[in-house]
């Protein structure tokens, strides 16, 4: 793999993303594809600062830190495709900063944006509680206004990053009883005295996750992002630029697990033929490769809108998101079922895809969610 080919999508794309499109893919090959998988989760927290600190010093956060929503893309396809904790990393580094880039905080910008695009600082974004999942409104971490501070208390679970994180942007209540309008968003640095990390949460596939607790939390009124109650409008614009970069996640596993079958069904010899000469064997890689195309056209045709300036890109970046990471578990399972036996051993590069692939229908809204999304807002239209 010498690039990343992104042909059909081109109409979406400027020269300036072709190149970065061949940068990016080189890259990932040279850098990423060789690392072995870290064995636990221990393992995995130490690896994840690593590629933290050599893609930052190699550019590669640098489309986050531009609103390059495009770039984005083209740097989550190439990362997943090599390594889905490098990919991972990528995305945390977007959830954590977008919502300080959006907000126009510019102490909050100054402090963590140059950092963290340079992989100086690592990011996690702390919406999720043990009973707000994506009922995001019924959050009940509480942020109490104390004079010139807030006081938060609550407690975060699934927050990646939790444990290694430089600063949290953290989701909190700052009036219950208004449930979304209620809702204020607050960078919360790691040493913050009352922020306590609990617990990691291990996944199947290595990716530093965990609980953290905020006890008598203080922090400045200036830690605020945006204005008081405003926080779930950020987050949801946050999420609106990002989601179309989980999808192109998905497409680049998906693109590696069809790469792997490819390789396979040209080489394994099976009853004096090899594998690709099967019929059933190419119904398989024929539907691989068509819902890989639809999966990237959509996603592109979101970050494209929001690159042009589209103020909210809700209903294209739920279509992205939905589609590709569901048809990404399609295409990874069937690689799966090409290599047989190779395909399930622990170090097979689809037998990791298959682990890590499946998370993405979960993340930034699971794919129910993109349905009732989707619905809501076409219902809405005039007819």
């Amino acid at each position: 793999m010498t690039g990343l080919d992104l042909s059909p999508v081109k109409p979406f794309l400027d020269a300036g993303h072709e190149r970065l499109a061949d940068r990016m893919g080189a890259y990932a090959a040279r850098e990423l594809e060789g690392r072995a998988e870290p064995p636990d989760d221990a393992t995995a927290r130490r690896e994840a600062r690593a590629l933290l600190a050599a893609r930052g010093k190699a550019g590669v956060f640098a489309p986050i830190g531009r609103g390059d929503w495009r770039g984005c893309c083209i740097a989550r396809e190439a990362l997943a495709a090599a390594s889905p904790l490098a990919d991972a990393v990528f995305a945390l580094q977007g959830l954590g900063l977008v919502p300080i880039l959006l907000s126009g905080n510019v102490a909050m910008r100054d402090r963590w944006a140059a950092a963290s695009v340079e992989g100086r600082a690592m990011a996690a974004f702390a919406m999720t509680e043990p009973e707000a999942g994506s009922d995001v409104a019924s959050l009940t971490t509480r942020a109490r206004r104390d004079g010139n501070d807030y006081v938060l208390d609550g407690g975060k679970c699934f927050i990646s990053n939790a444990g290694i994180a430089d600063y949290y942007t953290v989701f909190a209540t700052t009036d219950p009883a208004a449930g979304g309008r209620g809702i204020g968003c607050f960078v919360v640095p790691a040493d913050t005295p009352g922020l306590r990390f609990v617990r990691p949460q291990v996944l199947s596939s290595p990716h530093p996750l965990g609980e953290i607790a905020l006890e008598g939390c203080r922090v400045p009124a200036a830690n605020r992002l945006g204005e008081e109650g405003k926080g779930f409008g950020l987050g949801l614009k946050t999420l609106d630029r990002l989601r179309a970069t989980v999808g192109a996640a998905a497409c680049g596993m998906a693109a590696r697990a069809l790469r792997e079958a490819l390789a396979h069904a040209r080489n394994r010899k099976q009853f004096g033929k090899t594998l690709g000469e099967f019929q059933l064997v190419q119904e398989k890689l024929a539907r691989m490769a068509t819902e890989l195309t639809a999966a990237r056209l959509l996603v592109y045709r979101a970050a494209h809108a929001a690159d042009a300036g589209a103020e909210r890109v809700t209903l294209e970046a739920a279509m992205a998101k939905l589609h590709a990471t569901e048809a990404a578990q399609r295409i990874v399972d069937d690689a799966v079922q090409i290599l047989g036996g190779q395909g399930v051993l622990a170090q097979s590069p689809v037998d990791r895809l298959y682990r890590s692939v499946r998370a993405l229908r979960i993340y930034e809204g699971t794919s129910e969610v993109q349905h009732l999304v989707i619905a809501g807002l076409l219902l809405k239209e005039p007819r």
